[in-house]
């Protein structure tokens, strides 16, 4: 599924209770990263994500939740882990 591994996917316990607190559904939000869909991202990073899946980089997406919270999505260089944060948490 998606153009990429996710490898072990975690969120930090503030990310956790924001999206309990907005009934946001985590999984949607990885299949969006998954298949590049870079969210609150600009079209620059979007392509810096493409570059980053055939050069075996970092990939980064950013969305906003309900009451425009803003979460970060990161998935490791090796593929090893996708950690679902807030901004603050980084």
């Amino acid at each position: 599924m998606g153009k990429f591994e996710l490898g072990q996917c975690v969120t930090t316990p503030a990310a956790a209770a924001a999206m309990d607190r907005t009934d946001a559904d985590p999984v949607r939000f990885l299949i969006r990263h998954a298949f590049l869909d870079p969210g609150a991202l600009g079209p620059e990073d979007y392509a810096t994500n493409v570059r980053a899946v055939k050069t075996g980089a970092r990939v980064f997406s950013a969305y906003r939740l309900p009451d425009e919270t803003k979460i970060w999505i990161i998935t490791e260089a090796d593929r090893s882990v996708t950690t679902i944060l807030l901004p603050e948490d980084y």
